[in-house]
């Protein structure tokens, strides 16, 4: 395929800062410490530590990627078509970003001082500094840009396109589009898997896990999951070699090993409609988040998973943890007519 060229985006159009008097003295006056998440054991395993107000509508968000190296939480708030930029340590929104039509999918990669976000309404992955907040390139046409995992060796992006069933890479160094590969079915989540160096996306319809070639744009192999239907969530244990994969299908959840590739127990019942997966490699837990609402919340042992606990968030599909502090993260569209993100810890029992 020929590479498209890099598009420059005018400075102006990038950064919308929220740090201006008004919002810091309104958002100094309504940070408030909210009730726990209702739990359905009676013994919550998250305690609510806030809730931060956002900036734009109250409606739907979606991903999340989290940057530990630099405190830094980026959170797409998809049907405001804007990009929120928050800072971990003091609490606060730094910046809200347009130019983001329909964002899906974000992505930070600290080492190259790049944030990706897919944004879906513009068929495009957008690249931005994240030193200076102002996107860098384009790529595209990816017809229904989702998840992005990124590729270090190769500095390729990989990029879910659900409708047209395909990954979409993109070269980082140049925000060039260079290949598609078809999947047979709907693009469910993309991930990087450090250890094998293998990208591996959730495949709908033919419920698969697909390993690609980074270096190669191909598949390596295909692995089917029995019991899950619909795959789409993804979250990897590198240091444990398991993969936990979520089915939209049968609210289900499978344990693979990333070794075999095969399902290391029956699948767990989940909320109905999985979508994010977020997991604490320090305190071993699994937090799955559905459409529905529900969180659950599992410990990972030994091969297996203890449920700790079910909660209840309204449009709580979205989910993502800190390892180091162990915060967990859930944007909420509306909260008395406003979007807030919602910040829990692990409770003490």
């Amino acid at each position: 395929m020929t590479a498209l060229p890099l598009i420059s985006v005018p400075p102006m159009t990038m950064l919308q800062t929220v740090l201006h008097s008004v919002f810091a003295a309104t958002l100094a006056a309504t940070v408030c410490f909210a009730q726990p998440a209702q739990a359905t054991n009676g013994h919550s395993a998250l305690a609510t530590v806030a809730d931060i107000p956002l900036p734009g509508a109250a409606v739907r968000f979606d991903y999340q990627s989290l940057d530990s190296a630099n405190h830094r939480l980026y959170i797409a708030h998809m049907n405001d078509d804007h990009l929120v930029v928050f800072d971990l340590r003091a609490r606060r929104v730094l910046a809200n970003l347009d130019g983001f039509r329909r964002v899906h999918g974000v992505l930070a990669v600290p080492a190259t001082n790049r944030i990706y976000a897919s944004a879906t309404g513009d068929h495009k992955l957008i690249a931005v500094d994240s030193q200076t907040l102002k996107i860098v390139g384009e790529a595209g046409p990816i017809s229904y840009p989702d998840g992005v995992a990124y590729a270090p060796a190769q500095r390729k992006l990989f990029v879910s396109d659900e409708h047209a069933g395909l990954d979409a890479v993109v070269d980082a160094a140049t925000n060039t589009l260079v290949a598609n590969i078809p999947l047979g079915g709907g693009a469910g989540n993309t991930v990087f898997d450090p250890t094998a160096n293998r990208i591996l996306v959730a495949v709908h319809h033919l419920n698969q896990l697909v390993s690609i070639d980074p270096a190669s744009n191909s598949i390596l192999a295909r692995y089917d999951l029995p019991g899950i239907e619909d795959p789409h969530g993804i979250a990897l244990d590198p240091d444990d070699g398991v993969a936990f994969v979520a089915g939209e299908g049968n609210h289900s959840l499978a344990l693979v090993d990333l070794k075999t590739m095969r399902i290391l127990a029956h699948p767990y019942s989940v909320g109905d409609d999985p979508d994010v997966l977020a997991f604490d490699s320090g305190l071993k837990r699994l937090y799955v988040s559905a459409e529905s609402g529900t969180v659950n919340v599992f410990q990972y042992r030994d091969h297996a998973l203890t449920l700790l606990d079910t909660l209840h968030m309204p449009r709580a599909h979205t989910v993502a943890v800190d390892p180091a502090t162990h915060l967990v993260y859930f944007p909420l569209e509306n909260l008395d007519g406003h979007p807030v993100l919602r910040i829990l810890r692990p409770a003490t029992r």
